[in-house]
């Protein structure tokens, strides 16, 4: 195992929480809200050739904020993770994002392309580019509200069926019902409340993103198909004039299984340093 700094960084409003493992070129592992944590089986593969930098984005897990009544949104990531990249003075980096981190990558991407070689944006949930994104957006609206309401088993069974993404009510109970880690409910309250909808209405900036100097890649999942994110990612990848990249998995295949993942990642990695 390779040793990890822990520690913090303070940015305007929030307290950061980061790890930081391995040597050579920085790579970033972003998620939103998926923490540190999360990516951590895959920042111990990748830390044997390159500098991993990962964080819990704000508000959540170990990472805190000064209002909780805040959103996150998406540019305000996007500045955590810019000065967590001049912090660790280790770029430039290649950020790889996933779901809402793809989306905070992306925002990086357009504010601040002088700290970043590339990105690499796997599933984002960018829903403004669908044809029917009134329809989803809407859809999210409600699976908010419904969450907000007290009906927990009752969100997650809309949002699931919002993303295509088949969940078994009686595997739903064993997720989300029941007794919980306190922690992990106040991080799943923020998604709902501050963070969900602000990460699904962000919409990129195409043109801006073709010139900003560095490559910006798409990655789906080989077994997402149909799927929400799929959707959103084909249609970015199209606006971007790019061909998706493939990866092992569907849209957590990077935590569910990272040896694959990882083989796929290194050989993008060693393409976008070539």
């Amino acid at each position: 195992m390779t040793t990890i700094t822990q520690t913090s960084l303070t940015v305007p409003g929030a307290t950061l929480y980061y790890e930081l493992r391995g040597s050579g070129p920085l790579v970033v592992l972003a998620g939103a809200p998926m923490d540190a944590d999360s990516f951590a089986p895959l920042a111990e593969l990748l830390a044997a050739d390159h500098t991993v930098l990962t964080t819990d984005p704000r508000a959540i897990n170990r990472s805190q904020v000064e209002d909780r009544d805040q959103d996150s949104t998406p540019a305000q990531r996007a500045d955590d993770l810019s000065r967590l990249i001049a912090h660790v003075d280790a770029g430039p980096a290649v950020v790889f994002g996933s779901s809402g981190g793809a989306v905070s990558a992306l925002a990086l991407a357009q504010a601040h392309p002088e700290q970043l070689t590339a990105v690499i944006a796997h599933e984002p949930p960018v829903v403004g580019l669908l044809d029917d994104a009134a329809t989803v957006h809407a859809g999210t609206d409600q699976l908010c509200a419904t969450y907000l309401a007290g009906d927990v088993l009752g969100a997650w069974r809309m949002f699931f069926a919002q993303a295509n993404l088949a969940i078994p009510d009686e595997a739903l109970a064993m997720m989300f019902g029941g007794d919980r880690d306190p922690r992990a409910v106040a991080d799943e309250r923020f998604w709902f409340e501050h963070e969900l909808r602000p990460s699904t209405h962000w919409m990129p900036d195409p043109a801006v993103l073709r010139s900003a100097g560095i490559q910006v890649l798409v990655g789906i999942g080989q077994e997402s198909s149909g799927q929400l994110c799929d959707h959103t990612s084909r249609r970015l990848a199209a606006a971007l004039g790019v061909q998706p990249t493939l990866f092992p998995g569907d849209h957590t295949g990077f935590a569910e299984g990272p040896e694959a993942f990882a083989v796929v990642l290194r050989d993008v990695l060693r393409r976008i340093h070539a």
